[in-house]
């Protein structure tokens, strides 16, 4: 899993930029198959910071979500738990449709 860190009109010390790592591998344990993960921070008008996370998958599925906040690991925190939610939907539906193809199939 690569994860490639941007900071667009403004800079990230390198302390922040491990603590995003950390905060951002984490995503892989909901699907494996995670490739790459894209985290972009940018500043908006009234110095609120804006934080998008793009997730990709062998399975060509990409999941993406931003967040707008004062506070860069409280942008980062809401868009990660977004990102969660739509690789959990994902997985469930990945689940469910095979689950039923199994019991079609028994019968």
């Amino acid at each position: 899993m690569q994860i490639q860190i941007q900071a667009r009109k403004c800079s990230i010390s390198d302390a922040h930029r491990a603590r995003i790592e950390e905060k951002v591998a984490k995503l892989g344990r909901f699907i494996e198959r995670v490739t790459t993960i894209d985290v972009v921070a940018e500043p908006e008008k009234n110095d609120a910071m804006r934080v998008e996370i793009i997730v990709s998958t062998d399975l060509k599925k990409v999941f993406r979500a931003d967040y707008s906040s004062d506070d860069l690991f409280g942008c980062l925190d809401q868009a990660i738990d977004k990102v969660e939610q739509q690789m959990r939907k994902f997985k469930e539906k990945l689940t469910d449709h095979s689950a039923s193809k199994d019991k079609s199939d028994a019968e």
